[in-house]
This record gives structure tokens, sequence and C-alpha cells, in this order.
């Protein structure tokens, strides 16, 4: 009971916190909200037990990312003046909102399933370094090494198109 409680306060506040990034036009504001909905999803895979993704969620996320967005932003030095307030026209936002329910509800309604079943138990170990550890560097070794050949390959673009404009 006392999770159901946490799991449905956590998502209020994630659901909230998403809210406050896209709504906001000062870019610090939008990155603190980030930050406070990065903590309240890492509070989430805490509840759900994998104590490891939520650690790595606020080491990498709301520690390194967010840092270097707002040094981005600082470095981006905008004024006032140039932060425009966002209109949105009342039609425009309910057909967004109806678009959204309209493509989600059949997949949702495809995806949940039909009764309430109680939830898998878990097994030794699970969220802990040694399993993910074990899994990544045996069984998933070559999506692994991919990814990092995708993210060299991602740095080393950024850096031929800051030179073009250099």
């Amino acid at each position: 009971m006392l999770e159901a409680i946490l799991f449905y306060i956590l998502a209020a506040v994630l659901l909230g916190m998403g809210l406050l990034v896209i709504t906001r036009t000062n870019p610090i504001a939008s990155a603190l909200g980030l930050v406070a909905a990065f903590a309240a999803l890492a509070a989430l895979y805490a509840l759900l037990s994998a104590s490891l993704v939520a650690i790595i969620q606020v080491l990498v996320y709301a520690g390194g990312i967010m840092v270097l967005m707002i040094f981005v932003i600082m470095l981006l030095n905008l004024h006032p003046d140039d932060l425009k307030p966002m209109k949105a026209q009342g039609l425009t936002v309910v057909s967004a909102l109806m678009g959204a329910l309209v493509v989600l509800g059949p997949v949702i309604w495809v995806l949940s399933p039909a009764g309430s079943q109680p939830p898998a138990a878990l097994t030794a170990g699970f969220g802990d370094i040694f399993a993910v550890g074990d899994k990544m560097f045996t069984g998933y070794l070559f999506p692994f090494e991919m990814l990092s050949l995708v993210l060299l390959t991602a740095i080393v673009g950024a850096l031929v198109l800051a030179k073009r404009k250099l």
C-alpha cells in the first residue's frame, strides 16, 4: 500500500516537473525542473528495486548531463529580450492531446494485461552491479561495443561540424 502511494506521488512529481521543463521560457528554470524530474525518476527506479539504475540515473543524468547542459546555457549568455514567452492556442493544445490519445490509447489497450496478475518475484541479485556487469560483458558485449563506436562516431562528427564553423 505504501509503495503504491509513493509511486503515485513520484509519478505526479515527475509529470509536474516534465511540464515545468517544457513550459518555462527561462532555460535555467527548465534545467532545474529537469534535474528534479531526473531525481523523481531515480526514486522510481529505487522503488522498483533497481538500485544500480537509480544510482546511474543520479550520477550520469542528474549530475553529469545537467552540469553540461547548464554550462551550455551559461555559454549562450541569453538576455531576457531573447526569451520570448510561448503562446499556444487552446485549439492547438486540445488537438495535440487528442492526437496523443488517439495514437497511444490503442497501444496501451493492446499492451495492457487482460487480468490482474501478481508481480513476478525478483531473482536473487536483481539489479545488483555484478549481475548487470555479467550480463553486459558476456551476453551483450557486442551491442555494448557497437554503442561505443556509435558514440565515438557522434563525437567525431560533432568535432568536424564545430571545426567547420570556426
